[in-house]
């Protein structure tokens, strides 16, 4: 049961999934979007420039079907005659054709936006595929379009019956009007009815277009197993990051034991703790931590303590507080110098002794260590 679990496309899509699913141009698209923005697009249009590209369209009639008969038979006039006839007919529909185009270019960046993959121009040839062809004919998807195709065809019949028989009376009143008032009333009349008509697919595009953005989630869902491998690709393998960090940790422990016989002493409280100092007037501000451990690394530490002739000097509060407030290879606070300088004028009395004799010099006892630095031990 957990393996059919985890093969079940559960997961929503994660955000590398995402990036490539847009890389290979798999974006979600609503076609009813763009026709009815370019629909509207165009009414509007209409109704903005109707009466500027009127003019245009007659001016250009009457200028193209305006020549001489020398023009009419000399192929090269002609030639000439069209192609500037061609231009001023672009020139005059290019405010048209440009609403058009960046309607259709803008519509699609609603959904996904700007997008250009090299990837979705390539052939597919497995939609050539024939079982696939009939399994996508009596698919959801198919189902889906075959609802919109009969809500739009229902939706623009009927709105178009309806437009028709409410402006009845003014189709038949044309006939009584001039031929100019005639024309400019009957294109009123087609641009009212092509809106309304146009506007009519709003329910079709509120209806595709949340669909579309599930339908392009669902397509895109990844079982957990895939997100786990995508984890792995993505971040590293949890096993082999968490060997690396223990590697890791072994090479830092091993250089840390590596400067123990240079520390000056080992401050121990003895079972529990272990923290090697050093002190150079030379080259250091304050005694440095050169290294620091607990249980079984601090009795290592005293053990190579030991094996190098380091002093070793029993005391708890000292130990507690330096193991927990001073980090590895940093000088020790502040609040600790008064306490770490008796150890150290302790240690280099103890080499004088042991180098010249005399009385033997006393362990510090009662060290001044603060006590919100002494966190307790478990020895306490």
């Amino acid at each position: 049961m957990a393996e059919d679990s985890d093969l079940e496309k559960t997961e929503a899509a994660t955000g590398r999934r995402i990036e490539q699913a847009r890389e290979k141009g798999q974006i979600a698209r609503s076609r009813e979007l763009t026709t009815f923005v370019m629909l509207i697009s165009a009414g509007g249009a209409f109704a903005m420039m109707g009466d500027t590209l009127a003019a245009s369209l007659m001016a250009l009639l009457r200028q193209g079907l305006t020549l001489d008969r020398a023009a009419a038979f000399d192929p090269v006039a002609m030639q000439a005659r069209l192609y500037h006839e061609t231009l001023d007919t672009l020139i005059a529909f290019s405010p048209f054709l440009g609403v058009m185009t960046a309607a259709a270019l803008l519509t699609p960046m609603m959904l996904s936006g700007w997008l250009f993959s090299v990837e979705a121009l390539q052939p597919q040839f497995g939609k050539l595929n024939p079982l696939k062809g009939i399994a996508r004919l009596f698919s959801w998807a198919s189902l889906m379009e075959g609802a919109k195709a009969v809500l739009k065809a229902l939706l623009i019949g009927g709105v178009a019956v309806w437009t028709i028989l409410h402006y009845t009376h003014e189709l038949f009143a044309l006939v009584m009007e001039s031929t100019e008032s005639g024309l400019a009333h009957f294109g009123h009349l087609m641009l009212v009815i092509f809106i309304a008509v146009s506007a009519s697919l709003l329910l079709v595009v509120l209806i595709d277009v949340p669909y579309q953005l599930w339908d392009y989630a669902e397509k895109l869902k990844m079982t957990k197993e895939e997100v786990r491998q995508e984890y792995k690709e993505t971040e590293g393998d949890p096993h082999v990051k968490g060997r690396i960090r223990q590697l890791q940790r072994e090479m830092a422990r091993k250089r840390m034991m590596a400067e123990v016989p240079r520390a000056d002493v080992i401050v121990t409280n003895p079972t529990h703790y272990a923290v090697a100092l050093k002190y150079e007037s030379k080259s250091m501000r304050a005694p440095t931590v050169l290294a620091k451990g607990s249980h079984l690394l601090a009795q290592r530490i005293m053990e190579l303590a030991k094996e190098h002739r380091v002093p070793v000097l029993r005391t708890p509060p000292l130990a507690r507080a330096l193991y927990r407030h001073a980090e590895l290879g940093e000088e020790i606070p502040a609040t600790l110098y008064t306490a770490v300088a008796e150890v150290l004028a302790y240690i280099y009395q103890l080499q004088r002794y042991e180098k010249e004799g005399g009385a033997a010099p006393k362990a510090p006892r009662n060290l001044p260590v603060p006590e919100d630095m002494d966190p307790g031990g478990d020895e306490a």
